[in-house]
């Protein structure tokens, strides 16, 4: 079983939460971290660039990344939305167990 931590950034904390709570019930994660709000700095279309965004950690298992990415894009406002997988090598056993028990019970819709 691969675990990942997905990071991703909305621009509004009303957006962070909404995809949080879907992301919960489509059972797609079992923990999602809506952090609080932080500056980006980024080149976007041959400009510099400053927004306010809100920070988003997602626990899953690296078998719905499929899926998790999609829901993301559609209800992501941006063009190109930050969607970063981060492989997860190591952790608390128990820890990991509980996201596996979480999420596995998607693939049986």
């Amino acid at each position: 079983m691969e675990f990942i931590l997905i990071i991703t950034h909305l621009p509004d904390k009303e957006r962070a939460m909404a995809l949080a709570h879907r992301l919960i019930e489509e059972r797609l994660a079992a923990c999602v971290n809506v952090m609080a709000d932080c500056t980006s700095v980024y080149r976007w279309q041959g400009k510099n660039e400053t927004a306010s965004e809100v920070p988003v950690l997602i626990k899953t298992l690296a078998q719905h990344y499929a899926r998790l990415e999609q829901l993301i894009m559609s209800m992501h406002p941006y063009e190109l939305p930050e969607i970063i997988a981060v492989p997860v090598t190591n952790g608390l056993p128990a820890y990991l167990k509980w996201i596996a028990d979480e999420t596995l019970v998607s693939d049986k819709k």
